[in-house]
């Protein structure tokens, strides 16, 4: 969540009934992305009266899918499902989402949003052409139309957590995993209140990291680019010295300043695309945190386990040990217990 203080009392009533009814216990790890507003006062205010609630809240604004990241290294449970703050994949689809996973045996289960008449057209069809997209760069592996919104076991938790990657999207690298995977469908609802913190500036560089991050593709376009200005150069060749030959070389002046142009935007276009993949490289080799804790509530109220490892967990609960604290972000903690982990 950021900024998300309008929308944070209707998320509550909602998500609490919905976890309290699951017959299990849970956790809910809500993480605060280095909010402005009263986000992290109003969710100090709820945990008075609801001792699940765990806070997380980020130094500064690190991004969502950094946000995501701190949610899944923190949260123990045996199942984790990450949603959004603002309401628009329903909490009560998380019931059917683990009956599903315990059912079949499901590593993952997916959120899928068979109806998107809530967005604006333009978000539709942006929506649609970077699914498309990233389906043909990755594979038919891509769910369509599924964004955050997903439950993951422990297994595929941990996977998660052991990759390298620095700029992560989860919507490409949890079907990577190839954990045995389910769908669970929804309609998307708008807003109940606030504003997205999703704009388009956003959404294209989501675009730009789920290509550039998960396929070597535009460095080959980039190379057909090449080539094909080779052979345009070659054709404007011909032309010249026949233009020469026949001593028509003044009307070959907007031939040869068409070809320039076109040879410029080529170069340009390929010195771009080295240029992102140059830049995840530095990211890579830099090796910094995508994220900074400055508070755990888990932390503060059990200083004895803010340690390196967790503690195993209780053998009547069932749930698998947890690993060893994660190293995609600063100052790692390590809740009390094995519980449902749930995001929010």
């Amino acid at each position: 969540m950021y900024n998300e203080e309008e929308v944070l009392p209707a998320l509550v009533s909602r998500l609490r009934p919905v976890l309290d009814g699951l017959g299990v216990p849970y956790e809910v790890v809500a993480v605060d992305d280095g909010g402005t507003d009263r986000t992290a006062v109003l969710l100090e205010a709820f945990r008075l009266g609801w001792p699940q609630l765990r806070v997380i809240g980020l130094r500064r604004n690190s991004g969502h899918q950094a946000a995501l990241t701190a949610g899944l290294d923190r949260a123990v449970g045996a199942y984790v499902v990450s949603i959004d703050a603002d309401l628009q994949d329903p909490p009560e689809k998380i019931p059917e989402m683990l009956a599903l996973a315990r059912a079949e045996d499901l590593d993952i289960v997916y959120g899928i949003r068979a109806d998107r008449a809530s967005d604006t057209g333009f978000k539709r069809w942006t929506a649609g052409l970077y699914y498309r997209l990233v389906r043909r760069l990755a594979g038919p592996s891509v769910p369509a139309q599924a964004g955050d919104f997903r439950l993951l076991s422990r297994a595929a938790v941990d996977a998660l957590k052991a990759l390298p990657d620095q700029q992560r999207v989860y919507r490409l690298l949890v079907p990577w995993l190839g954990f045995p995977s389910g769908e669970v469908t929804y309609e998307r609802a708008p807003r109940p209140a606030g504003q997205s913190k999703y704009p388009l500036g956003r959404m294209i560089r989501l675009a730009v990291d789920s290509v550039t991050g998960f396929s070597a593709a535009p460095l080959r376009i980039a190379t057909w680019l090449g080539g094909f200005a080779f052979l345009v150069c070659l054709g404007l060749m011909v032309y010249t010295l026949s233009a020469h030959a026949f001593q028509h070389t003044v009307p070959g002046w907007t031939s040869l300043f068409i070809g320039v142009l076109f040879i410029g935007a080529v170069q340009l276009v390929c010195v771009g695309l080295l240029g992102e993949y140059v830049g995840r490289i530095y990211t890579a080799v830099q090796n910094r945190p995508t994220y900074f804790v400055g508070r755990d509530t888990a932390v503060r109220e059990h200083p004895a386990t803010a340690v390196t490892t967790l503690p195993a967990a209780p053998a009547d609960q069932g749930g698998p040990a947890p690993a060893a604290a994660p190293a995609g972000g600063a100052e790692a903690s390590a809740p009390p217990a094995q519980r449902l982990g749930q995001r929010s």
